[in-house]
């Protein structure tokens, strides 16, 4: 009813939480008795987990998804975050865009100068 029932950003939704309590149960007790192997960083379950909690169960799964497939013997790893929410990349285009207009006033000739 209310509050409760809107997805807030504070947390992930009930849905994700399911899909993370097995991920947790593999890092606290199959990944401690498998050797380090990971090609990534994050872990590909730390990476799952961060996935759900930002993007909710959906986008988060398919982010999971996508990431474990690219863990093969041919992709070299290395740091491969979890894309940040749409809302945030908005920002990011704000701050692109306020320095658009200093780009455009040095190239419009030496009166800045």
């Amino acid at each position: 009813m209310g509050a409760g029932d809107l997805m807030t950003h504070d947390g992930p939704t009930p849905l994700a939480r399911m899909l993370i309590v097995p991920i947790r149960g593999y890092q606290r007790f199959i990944s401690p008795l498998l050797p380090p192997v990971c090609r990534f960083y994050p872990s590909c379950s730390a990476y799952a987990v961060e996935a759900l909690q930002v993007h909710g169960p959906l986008r988060g799964l398919w982010l999971a998804v996508r990431r474990i497939g690219r863990c093969h013997p041919f992709n070299p790893g290395g740091l491969d975050p979890v894309p940040p929410r749409k809302g945030e990349q908005g920002e990011r285009v704000e701050k692109t865009n306020d320095t658009g207009p200093e780009v455009d006033d040095i190239t419009s000739g030496p009166s800045g100068s």
